[in-house]
Order: C-alpha cells, then sequence, then structure tokens
C-alpha cells in the first residue's frame, strides 16, 4: 500500500518544480488520527532548501492529486508530516488482492536473475546438535524461504568443518574409548569429548573390526567413522525442524591443491602478501590488521601449522564470489562477533565487493524447565539437545521461540511456556487464529453452503466498521513486512506482524457477527476471514510452521 503514495508524491514534487534524488518514506502512524498514512518527504527537503516545513508541505498538498475514491482528506501535521486518511472503500478494495495473488501474495521479482546462497547451521561434525546451533539454523532456513519470494535462486549451503585441530581432537576421543572396549586401560584426557555418542561409535568401531585396531596409530578411521555418524545425526535432526541444504562445501577441499597447484588457502595467503599484507614472525603467518587500524595484527596460520579460523573462512568466501552470487547471507553464532569483520576486510583487499555480503549474528540461547536454567557443554557430554527440546515441544513451538525475540538478543527459551495450550504461548496463540478461521468456513459450507474456492472479495467494500477496516488494512501491510525482515534480516517481524494479525482477527469474531449478519454483509466477512486465513498461511510458510485447521 505505501507504493500508491509514491508516484503522486514524485509528481507534486515535479509541480512544484522540486529536484531530488531522495527515497520517499512512507509511513504509518501510530496515533490514528494524523491518518492512515504519512510521509516526511516535505520535513527533508525543506531543510535542504532553507524553507519552512509546514509552508512547504502546505505547497505540496497543493500539487498532489489522487484518483477519485482514493484519498479522502490530505493534511499537514507536527513539523511538516504530510498525513493521508484513505477512503474505507479503497482499502477494502485493495484487500482483494489478498484472494487474487493467494500463495503469491506478498512475492515479488525484486530478486529475478539473481543467485544468492545463505549459508547456516555450520556446526563441526563433532557431536549432536545443540539448542544454540538450533537458532541459527532455523534463522537461516526462514531468510532463505523469504528470498525465495523475493525471486532469487537461492542455493542453502553448509559449511562442512571436516578439517582442523577439533577433528583432530575428535578422532582421538573415538580412539580412546574404543582402546577402553578393547579391554585396555586409558587415561582420557578432559580435553578431549565426553559425551555418550563417543562411547556409542567406538562400540559401533568395535562391533565391527573387534580389537583389530588397537594397534594403529592411524587416526583415518576413527575420524571418518565419527563424522559420518554424526553428521548423519546432524542431519536427522535438521530434518525434523524440515531444514534441509542444497548443498554441502567441504572445508578440506580449502587445503588440496587446487588451480595453479596451489591451494585456497595458500591462494589467500599469496594475494595478501602480493598486497603487502603478510607478515611473518613467532614461526607464524599473520594477517597485517594493523594497517587497517586494528590494535594487533591477526594470525592467519599458527605456529604449529594448522590455519586459525580466518584463513579457510577467507578462502571459502571466495568461492561464493567464483560461484556468482549476488548476495551472500551468512548466519554466524556470537561467537564469529571479532572474526567475520576481519574476513571480510581481506576480501576487500583481494578486491571483492563485500556489499554483496550480509551477516546475521545470532546470539546465545539457555533453556529452562521449572524456572531453572540448563548449562550447554558439548564436550562435557551435558549438551542441551536440540533433539530433546524438539521432543519435549514439538517442531513448531521449536522453531517459533527461536525467532520470535531479535537474533541480536540473548534468547531464553522457556519450555514451560512452549508446551502450554494457552494464548500466552505464541506458536498456539497463532494457530489457533487459523484453526478459527478454517472451523468458521467449515460451518459456513454447512450452514450456508458458502464455498470459497475462487472467492474474489467482490463484497469486501460492504466492510465500514473501524476493526474491519483496520483488519483489512493490516493485511495489506504484508508485502513490507516481508521487506522489513529482509532489511533488517530479521524473521522476527513477521512474527510480530503475525500475532498482531491473529489478534486483530479475534476482535473481528468477537465484535462482528459473521454467519448471522446479512447475506452482503456475511459473504464479506467471510471473505475477509479467507484473507486473514491466506495471509497466516502463506507467513507460516515463511516461518516454517505448520497450518492447522482444527486444534
Amino acid at each position: 500500500m505505501r507504493d500508491f503514495f509514491i508516484p503522486f508524491i514524485n509528481g507534486a514534487l515535479r509541480s512544484a518544480g522540486i529536484e531530488t534524488d531522495r527515497e520517499i518514506q512512507i509511513e504509518k502512524p501510530s496515533d490514528k488520527k494524523f491518518g492512515d498514512f504519512s510521509t516526511n518527504i516535505a520535513f527533508l527537503l525543506a531543510r535542504e532548501m532553507s524553507r519552512n516545513p509546514r509552508e512547504l508541505a502546505s505547497e505540496l498538498i497543493g500539487h498532489l492529486s489522487f484518483p477519485e475514491g482514493t484519498v479522502v482528506k490530505t493534511d499537514v501535521a507536527g513539523p511538516g508530516f504530510v498525513n493521508f486518511h484513505l477512503d474505507p472503500v479503497f482499502i477494502m478494495r485493495s484487500v482483494r488482492e489478498v484472494l487474487q495473488a493467494g500463495d503469491a501474495f506478498g512475492s515479488r521479482n525484486a530478486g529475478l536473475g539473481q543467485k544468492a546462497i545463505v549459508e547456516y547451521v555450520s556446526a563441526n561434525p563433532t557431536g549432536p546438535l545443540t539448542v544454540g546451533r538450533g537458532r541459527g539454523g532455523v534463522l537461516g532456513d526462514c531468510l532463505a524461504n523469504i528470498l525465495s519470494t523475493q525471486g532469487y535462486e537461492v542455493t542453502r549451503e553448509y559449511y562442512f568443518n571436516d578439517a582442523g585441530r577439533q577433528m583432530q581432537i575428535l578422532a582421538e576421543s573415538v580412539r580412546f574409548r574404543y582402546l577402553e572396549q578393547c579391554g585396555l586401560t586409558v587415561e582420557y584426557p578432559e580435553s578431549h569429548y565426553q559425551g555418550d555418542y563417543i562411547r556409542d561409535i567406538a562400540g559401533e568401531l568395535f562391533r565391527e573390526h573387534g580389537d583389530s585396531l588397537a594397534g594403529t596409530g592411524n587416526l583415518s578411521i576413527f575420524k571418518e567413522t565419527a563424522e559420518g555418524i554424526i553428521f548423519a545425526s546432524i542431519r536427522k535432526t535438521l530434518a525434523r525442524l524440515s531444514i534441509t541444504h542444497d548443498s554441502f562445501f567441504n572445508e578440506h577441499t580449502l587445503y588440496k591443491p587446487g588451480e595453479g597447484g596451489i591451494s585456497p588457502n595458500q591462494a589467500v595467503i599469496d594475494a595478501l602478501d602480493g598486497k603487502g599484507f603478510i607478515s611473518r614472525h613467532d614461526d607464524a603467518t599473520w594477517f597485517m590488521t594493523t594497517k587497517l587500524g586494528q590494535e594487533k595484527d591477526k594470525v592467519l596460520i599458527k605456529s604449529t601449522g594448522d590455519p586459525s579460523y580466518r584463513l579457510p573462512d577467507i578462502a571459502y568466501h571466495v568461492t561464493k564470489f567464483k560461484r556468482n552470487y549476488s548476495l551472500i547471507v551468512n548466519i554466524f553464532g556470537a561467537d564469529h562477533i571479532d572474526e567475520y569483520p576481519d574476513v571480510n576486510e581481506a576480501l576487500k583487499i583481494l578486491g571483492y565487493d563485500t556489499s554483496r555480503i550480509r551477516v546475521a549474528i545470532n546470539q546465545f540461547v539457555t533453556t529452562t524447565v521449572g524456572g531453572q536454567t540448563i548449562k550447554m557443554s558439548t564436550r562435557k557430554g551435558n549438551a542441551d539437545l536440540l533433539d530433546d527440546l524438539i521432543d519435549e515441544v514439538g517442531a513448531d513451538a521449536t522453531r517459533l521461540f527461536f525467532i520470535m525475540r531479535s537474533k541480536d538478543s540473548h534468547l531464553n527459551f522457556d519450555i514451560d511456556l512452549a508446551k502450554r495450550q494457552s494464548k500466552d504461548n505464541p506458536v498456539f496463540y497463532l494457530q489457533y487464529a487459523h484453526a478459527r478461521i478454517c472451523s468458521l468456513l467449515r460451518m459456513a459450507s454447512k450452514e450456508i453452503g458458502f464455498n470459497g474456492d475462487g472467492a474474489t472479495g467482490e463484497h469486501l467494500e460492504l466492510l465500514t466498521q473501524p476493526v474491519e477496516i483496520e483488519l483489512g488494512s493490516a493485511l495489506l501491510d504484508y508485502p513490507e513486512v516481508i521487506q522489513s525482515c529482509l532489511r533488517f534480516l530479521e524473521p522476527q517481524k513477521m512474527v510480530e506482524y503475525l500475532h498482531g494479525i491473529a489478534e486483530l482477527y479475534h476482535k473481528f469474531y468477537q465484535e462482528c457477527p459473521i454467519l448471522k449478519a446479512d447475506h452482503g454483509v456475511r459473504t464479506a466477512r467471510l471473505e475477509l476471514s479467507l484473507c486473514v486465513r491466506q495471509v497466516l498461511r502463506n507467513g507460516f510458510v515463511l516461518l516454517g510452521i505448520s497450518a492447522p485447521e482444527s486444534m
């Protein structure tokens, strides 16, 4: 609906002889007395032009001309805001678009012909998925869903960390537990993985090989077996949340010779060295970030010869650019907050357009049961496992609770609330609204023969009650909420929006008789209910939760 005003405001500016490249912002006033929409363009331009903002706003209004039956009043408020009061019939007539577009309502072609990659989860295959990893997984999955509706060709990628020190520790951990299975006494290091799953993997090896591996010092079979079993478990857990990936990028490929016989990791070192950003001292290789104004240089290759996380991450992102992605979205945990800016700086030095990279950092998660916080530690073996959470509250509640708070905020996952069948539970509240509409439509079909299939919304303009107009206007905000979700990489905004729609619908349901209304109004209110159901369904698809027809 906001886009409706743009060409008319531009026309008024031209008529007033004003040329500007400023983006025209259209907002909804918090107080309804200031109209349905407003713009601050006159206020902003007046400052640049040294004009009185209210006078300029009044001048613009004099040049504004809208089609008959759309805007009933335009006025000036505050320091120079131009307010627009819409004809309620125009609002409700516009709501027809929801039924006409159906599942495609909110979709756009902004990304048509462009490729986007969303990297998410990317947990090391060193143990079962924890609740913390689940939050990033759901965030990434929702953003990939949203990008798909905007015309992008989306690749959902998992960066498979199958190299480095952690994988060696995993292999050693399994070997120690295997030796115990063989009846040998070993001193198990505190620094190694403690969970029972390590014993289970060792048991698998013992059942298959007996004690024949006891004398081998080669860790390959222990690493590969553990990696295969754990990653199968990770994918199974993700599938329970309907999270899938199109591709899996293996970290170890960055260590192998590629073009020109050198590895992608070494190619990064050589390229940065050629730009004067590599130094070598203390038996290590350093990225000279002090030349970028930072206090300390950052190690890329440790004195042990192992790379730090930064080096393969830089090389990995080079592959994303080489694969011609127009948009690169990374979902990282809070532990990456110090690392990814260095990766971006290195990519800039190497000549890549880092404006194509968007990073979403999701904060940590704690879970509470009965008010008691559960601590998480994969290595110590007492992790708050994602599978256990799904078992406890179900997939829908798990997904919605992960994204109902801003990604920038620490999330306290209240298991007791997630299980509660009441309006206090956000997922129950949303799904109940959908189920209530489905129940109403079944009743309408049975009692009056109403068939919503193929409804066009031709009766909607008969609705005049304030709550009906407010609900219709809110439905038209759905496409813009999608844009806001992408602008801030924040699906939480969709959760909040849908909650508002559900709240308005419950109010409408209570205040406006539906099946007992006169024929025309009854049909109109059923059509409005169909529109609400469509918007809820479309939003549920983006959030990855189900739309139950009864509860």
